[in-house]
Formats: C-alpha cells, sequence, structure tokens
C-alpha cells in the first residue's frame, strides 16, 4: 500500500485527484498506476485501470488471475468491472468511497454471486494516510478556487 500512496502523492503533485494503485504479483510490482483524467482527457484513467493495463501487458495476458491489487481508495464500478473481468482474486484498499464505492460503500460487487468471479477484499489498510492526501487535496483545491473567485481591488472602480 505504501507504493499505491507513493503513485497517489504522484497524481497530486500533478495536479489529479491522488489516487494510487499497484497490480503484485508474486512479491513484485508488475503495474502501476494514478489518475490520469485530467491529463488524459479519459474519463477511463482511473489509477486501478492504468495499473490493470501495465500488468496484463506485463504478463502479455488479461488474466490476472495469481495478482493482487493494492489502491488507496475503495474501487468505483467501473474499476471493480475490470477488476472482476480481468480475474483478478484478492483486492486491498485504503479508504471507502462513501460516494461512488463498489466494495461495500454503494455497491458490493465483490460479493455479487451473479458474477462468475468473486473478489477477496481486505479495507483500511493505511486508511487514514489514504484519507488524509485526498482531503488534503481537496482542500487545497477549494481553497484555489476561492481564491480565483475573490474580485481584484481594481474591480468595481
Amino acid at each position: 500500500m505504501q507504493q499505491a500512496l507513493v503513485e497517489a502523492e504522484t497524481a497530486a503533485r500533478l495536479g489529479e485527484v491522488p489516487i494510487g494503485a499497484v497490480v503484485v504479483r508474486g512479491g513484485e510490482v508488475i503495474g502501476r498506476g494514478y489518475n490520469l483524467r485530467e491529463a488524459s482527457n479519459d474519463p477511463t484513467t482511473h489509477a486501478e485501470m492504468v495499473a490493470i493495463r501495465e500488468a496484463a501487458a506485463a504478463l502479455g495476458s488479461w488474466r490476472l488471475t495469481d495478482c493482487m491489487l493494492y489502491v488507496t481508495l475503495e474501487p468505483c464500478v467501473m474499476c471493480m468491472g475490470a477488476i472482476i473481468l480481468a480475474r483478478i482474486p484478492r483486492l486491498v484498499y485504503g479508504c471507502r468511497d462513501p460516494r461512488v464505492g463498489a466494495v461495500g460503500s454503494i455497491y458490493d460487487f465483490s460479493r455479487d454471486d451473479r458474477f462468475n468471479h468473486r473478489v477477496e477484499v481486505t479495507e483500511g489498510v493505511l486508511a487514514d494516510e489514504c484519507s488524509e492526501l485526498l482531503s488534503g487535496f481537496f482542500q487545497t483545491l477549494r481553497a484555489r478556487k476561492r481564491e480565483e473567485r475573490k474580485p481584484s481591488p481594481r474591480e468595481g472602480c
């Protein structure tokens, strides 16, 4: 999870929502990712999607059956769909996403028996650190937007 946090910090430095992910196989990181939606103008470039794509390319297979995914925030519906489709057996995440989380917050795709694959989930790993990174990012963003909206002293004269 520490390495996923490093990825999230990279995203924050680039002005992206600070979410990071790593795919691990046999103790080795084979896929890394952080949010790239702003830079790519692509709504599918969530940290998990980027890491899964990189891992699949590294293995030369879309089946990631002996891998684990670590991500700093509870995955959304799209990312849980990709996790299930990639056959990733284990997911470890930091903090919950009460707005769009698909691993228990809003939906729980990991336990839905209508899918042909189940995902073992561990939640809350370094949750405080993951949550603080996100909270700090959004506080800074809100402060910057407030500052931009302030009229300059010359306006109104």
